[in-house]
């Protein structure tokens, strides 16, 4: 379109913005591979954090990319870059998971050791909500890890079904079914600390 001579410029979408740095990447430009990683640093590190726990969040997200670097050539454009990569972060957590599961750690002494470490330099109000995040957290962590992966997915990065449905390769109808019963049973673990959550008994 032109408007007295002057080109308009559309805005480039997201996808064509990562579409663009996955080519370059695959043409071996490194510095088109580190703006990926800048421009989804934070859902990746996030998605990590509430499957794994902050502990790990870190090593989970360096892995997550590392296998999206060596995986890149397979990255078909059928779903967003986005979406591919949260597959490949989700799939990094859950394997760490399951390497973990065998280790026996106190998860609340770990929270309660993080609160107390901070109570003196936290206002009240700013220590009261990262005690009921630790807490969620934790909740979080007492389901199964396909549940845990649903909500976060779906309940605090907020992708949509079919996103999810491409993330974890899993049937729409499965994807809906599991969710309503990974919400039943983080309301039943709430339910158990009303005084924490404020949720009727």
């Amino acid at each position: 379109m032109r408007t007295r001579g002057w080109r308009i410029q559309m805005p480039l979408r997201r996808a064509d913005i990562d579409q663009s740095l996955v080519e370059r990447s695959l043409a071996g430009d490194l510095r088109a591979f580190e703006a990926l990683v800048e421009r989804h640093r934070g859902v990746v590190y996030r998605v990590a954090s509430r499957i794994v726990g902050a502990d790990a969040a870190e090593d989970v997200s360096q892995d997550a990319f590392l296998r999206a670097y060596h995986r890149l050539d397979r990255f078909r454009g059928e779903a967003s870059f986005r979406t591919w990569l949260l597959q490949i972060t989700t799939n990094a957590a859950l394997t760490h998971l399951s390497r973990r599961r065998d280790e026996s750690t106190d998860d609340h002494a770990v929270a309660d050791e993080a609160v107390d470490r901070d109570a003196s330099r936290q206002p009240v109000t700013e220590l009261e909500r990262r005690e009921r995040q630790a807490r969620l957290e934790l909740k979080l962590r007492g389901l199964r890890p396909d549940y845990r992966s649903l909500l976060v997915l779906r309940d605090l990065e907020q992708l949509s079904y079919e996103e999810i449905a491409q993330t974890l390769d899993m049937p729409l109808g499965s994807v809906k079914g599991r969710l309503h019963r990974a919400r039943g049973e983080l309301i039943d673990i709430l339910r158990n600390n009303t005084y924490d959550w404020e949720l009727p008994a």
